[in-house]
């Protein structure tokens, strides 16, 4: 019989909260490059921006950081409390999202969500990498990205009932959340077309992959 994590609720949240809201990658950008990935590119404090300014070496090391602090609190949680595990992997994605260290800023929540369904669900870490691979190879990582999004509350959902629809549900509610939101308010007053342009592209002008119609293309 599985011993049952003795852990009160409260530190497990607590603790998958302040750990997760570490910008690792955004210290090693700092640290590294003298960079502040709040004024860089997309502004997203995230693997990809920290890709952009430091290079691969530093994208390896602050990736497994992010990935290992979401799973903290999932496995302080343990099995045996489904409910607190799965609230435990959200408040690792929103706290990563929204940094209080980082004023409120932080990255997309992949990292996280990859770290806190390994212990508990790691078939939903398949989907999610899977989406952006393929999403890599048809030039539309973000819309991979949703795809993958959309689809772990079903998969999980098969494979392990209600518990693994309450897991997906946590991580997917704030990496939409965080999509869409962004990391300011749209200044373009057709706020609708910004909304839906950061849910499928992940950015307020969307970039246009091989495969999208472009102007001029035959009809």
């Amino acid at each position: 019989m599985r011993r049952a994590s003795s852990t009160p609720a409260p530190i497990v949240l607590a603790v998958s909260y302040g750990v997760a809201a570490i910008p690792f990658s955004g210290a090693l950008a700092r640290l590294l490059r003298g960079a502040d990935l709040r004024r860089t590119g997309s502004g997203t404090v995230s693997g990809t921006g920290l890709y952009r300014v430091a290079g691969f070496g530093p994208l390896v090391v602050g990736g497994v950081l992010d990935v290992a602090k979401g799973s903290i609190g999932t496995l302080l949680a343990g099995r045996n409390r489904p409910g607190l595990q799965a609230l435990a992997a959200g408040v690792a994605v929103a706290g990563h999202n929204w940094s209080p260290l980082l004023g409120g800023a932080g990255g997309r929540g992949l990292s996280p969500s990859l770290g806190a369904l390994l212990p508990a669900a790691p078939e939903g870490s398949a989907v999610l990498l899977f989406g952006l691979a393929v999403g890599k190879l048809a030039g539309a990582t973000s819309v991979g990205a949703l795809a993958a999004d959309g689809a772990l509350i079903p998969v999980l959902s098969c494979t392990r009932g209600r518990r693994g629809a309450l897991l997906a549900t946590a991580v997917v509610v704030p990496m939409l959340t965080k999509r869409v939101l962004g990391n300011r308010p749209p200044t373009n007053p057709d706020r609708v077309r910004i909304y839906v342009s950061r849910l499928v592209f992940d950015q307020d002008e969307p970039a246009v992959p091989f495969w999208w119609p472009r102007e001029g293309d035959a009809k």
